[in-house]
């Protein structure tokens, strides 16, 4: 072998490593409303990334669907797996799903995490809290707070979302399991609900279902499909989240306590094989109407309120990320109203999977079409 042909070789493999984890700085130009915007790959090599949480130093918590827990670093570098984890139902859309730090994290390193919990029958979805070591990349003190009452052999509709309240409580969204869906309007069952527990998996005495017979006391809100966006409202502390429909009545709500969102007896959308509409209608005065609602479906994915200062014309905006529509949207607000719809990275064409604000005020985004991590930069 020449000199001249190990040199390609090496050349080659420097280009391989250069194209997996930890390679960052690629840029794209797109638009919008409010001027042009720069989209910088600030990660890459991830596997079906689902879930972005910022720790105190700048560094990224990403959560992959196929059951790994990695740190990236603010340059990029994306650690080894991190040890530790449960055993996980990585199928269909199951897998490891979303990760938040602790409300005490600076005191106590805990995180929570979702994931698809195998039973030996099926699975279920459960929130897991453990303590992060982060420099030995491991987690420590692992139990499991909660888990879906059923465990149906379908592989999806998980949610899952977690948001912690104003007041310490976390917020679970539930999927319906997409073939069980007439559980999501009862009420002895987690199937399609948003549950509202303690972080230490208890259930708060205020809760709205608490002391009622035959119903799952955990119960924050019922009837919805498969909620896989959530975020508080930055001036009013309410719960709001998005939600996938079938072919149509993708649902953006304002969820609050004992309300039923409808699924699937009132909807928007329609059976996927004949087209035929689904429930009795789309409105009816028990139900919670959406704030919002897309017909045909986009598949929303992870949501967030802007509050930083980076792109000061979008403060108050809701942004939320589109898995078959590829691209952002941004809904923007009229205290409880949305007024105004853009899309945005139409462009580039990806499933964006979560959507964050860091610490520095730029928008973060999971491209889970090319494994990255993407910002959204000003020009």
């Amino acid at each position: 072998m020449t000199m001249r042909t190990i040199a390609a070789i090496a050349a080659a493999a420097c280009l391989a490593l250069g194209a997996g984890r930890g390679l960052a700085g690629e840029t794209a130009a797109v638009r919008s409303a409010a001027g042009p915007l720069e989209v910088t790959t600030v990660a890459r090599g991830l596997q079906t990334p689902w879930s972005l949480a910022f720790l105190p130093d700048g560094r990224m918590l990403v959560a992959e669907r196929p059951g790994r827990m990695r740190i990236v670093s603010t340059s990029g570098e994306v650690s080894e797996p991190i040890a530790g984890l449960p055993e996980v139902h990585a199928r269909g859309q199951g897998g490891l799903l979303d990760v938040v730090l602790g409300p005490d994290y600076a005191r106590d390193g805990s995180i929570f995490f979702s994931f698809a919990q195998p039973t030996g029958v099926g699975a279920r979805t459960a929130v897991a809290r453990a303590r992060l070591d982060v420099e030995r990349s491991r987690l420590t003190d692992l139990r499991v707070i909660f888990a879906q009452n059923e465990d149906p052999p379908s592989n999806n509709h998980w949610g899952s979302r977690l948001v912690f309240a104003r007041d310490g409580t976390l917020y679970v969204t539930l999927g319906d399991r997409y073939t069980h869906r007439a559980r999501a309007q009862v009420l002895d069952s987690h199937l399609g609900k948003v549950v509202r527990i303690r972080p230490d998996g208890s259930v708060p005495p205020d809760n709205p279902f608490v002391g009622r017979a035959g119903v799952q006391p955990e119960i924050w809100s019922y009837g919805h499909r498969n909620v896989q966006g959530a975020a508080l409202h930055p001036a009013t502390g309410v719960l709001w989240a998005h939600e996938h429909g079938p072919q149509g009545g993708d649902e953006v709500n304002r969820v609050l306590g004992g309300r039923n969102y409808g699924w699937p007896v009132i909807t928007f959308g329609r059976e996927y094989v004949t087209g035929f509409k689904i429930g009795e209608g789309t409105e009816r005065a028990d139900v919670e109407p959406p704030r919002h609602q897309w017909t045909p479906s986009i598949a929303p994915s992870g949501m967030a309120f802007y509050t930083g200062g980076a792109y000061p014309q979008w403060k108050g905006d809701l942004f939320v990320g589109a898995l078959r529509g590829s691209m952002l949207v941004r809904l923007e607000l009229d205290g409880d109203r949305v007024v105004r719809e853009e899309r945005l990275l139409t462009e580039l064409g990806k499933r964006i999977r979560d959507v964050r604000q860091g610490p520095d005020g730029k928008l973060y985004l999971l491209d889970e079409s090319e494994g990255r991590i993407l910002r959204l930069d000003p020009r």
